[in-house]
């Protein structure tokens, strides 16, 4: 079976390296160039050695690539939605890195042209394939944990003066940076909020004007569901984690990098025991996953698993909760 033709528009995105790396490690692509206008970006990428050996294109030049079929685009978070929509109307399938961009009107547009081309649009939210995530779906499908009423989450890391400095110009501070990608878990979990109430503080001594303590809650007819996103917590790494409770069970997964779940549940259901038992997941490999998923789509092996609403309800959940504009 041929490899699939992939290539990468952008270097600037914090998931660029490890997204290129994942596409280069896998026997299912051939990555065919890379596309960097910013002199400063290329050259820094450059000496990483992350992407030794491969060309350095024009967007026109690996565009026009002779059975190129999709794109990753890992540009600045203000530069996604332009670059996606470019690579859509080529008619490529795209990995478009998260969040989907600052306007809601722009990526239902590229929604709606992907829907009607049947291009793939994977999200670049980091967990939906992490194996404790992948059971947690399970468990939610097979209603063993019964009716969801309660979800926590939090997603928070420590940042420096400098690395603060270049987040700032960005909206929508942490919620935006980090917190897009467990309001992703929320929405697979209880869909589209009712409402979403938005909390955002400056709480650093370092004199900025970064939103850094952030929490957004979820309103549902019968579930209340919490977002916390912070860059102030000491080894936030480690802290990272989602609660769901359900009327018949609950499951605790953390970290997310090293991932570890506690479940508990009221009856005994398959191989889980009544009560609360511990569940370790070795061998994850963040990435990988994610681009051995979208081949498998791009073959047309499987469907998507994500639909083009999914995606549209978390990115109007993201902005929300980030306190930006949704029109």
């Amino acid at each position: 079976m041929n490899k699939i033709k992939v290539g990468q528009i952008g270097v600037g995105h914090p998931h660029a390296g490890g997204k290129i790396q994942a596409f280069r490690k896998s026997e299912e692509y051939e990555v065919v160039g890379i596309v960097e206008p910013d002199a400063k970006r290329r050259k820094y990428a450059e000496s990483t050695g992350i992407y030794q050996g491969l060309p350095f294109l024009t967007e026109e030049q690996l565009l026009n690539i002779d059975g190129l079929q999709a794109v990753a685009v890992e540009t600045v978070v203000p530069d996604l939605l332009d670059t996606a929509e470019t690579c859509i109307a080529a008619g490529k399938h795209i990995h478009l890195d998260k969040p989907a961009g600052l306007s809601l009107p722009h990526f239902k547009r590229i929604l709606d042209q992907a829907a009607k081309k049947h291009l793939l649009i994977q999200m670049g939210y980091m967990f939906r394939y992490n194996p404790g995530i992948v059971l947690l779906r399970d468990l939610l499908k097979k209603g063993w944990l019964g009716d969801p009423f309660e979800v926590h989450t939090v997603m928070s890391k420590k940042m420096d003066k400098t690395s603060r400095a270049k987040l700032e110009p960005q909206p929508g501070g942490t919620m935006l940076e980090l917190g897009c990608h467990v309001i992703d878990l929320v929405i697979q979990i209880l869909g589209r909020p009712e409402e979403v109430t938005a909390f955002s503080q400056h709480a650093s001594a370092i004199d900025d004007t970064l939103p850094d303590n952030m929490l957004a809650v979820f309103s549902y007819p019968k579930a209340l569901a919490t977002i916390k996103s912070s860059c102030n917590e000491v080894n936030g790494f480690d802290r990272r984690h989602i609660v769901v409770c359900g009327s018949e069970g609950t499951f605790h997964l953390q970290s997310f990098g090293k991932p570890a779940a506690s479940l508990t549940l009221s009856n005994g259901r398959g191989k889980y025991r009544k009560g609360q038992q511990d569940i370790n997941f070795a061998g994850y490999i963040r990435y990988k996953d994610d681009v051995a998923d979208m081949a498998r789509i791009i073959r047309r092996e499987k469907d998507i698993d994500f639909s083009y609403e999914h995606d549209y309800f978390v990115q109007e959940s993201v902005l929300k909760a980030s306190k930006l504009p949704t029109t």
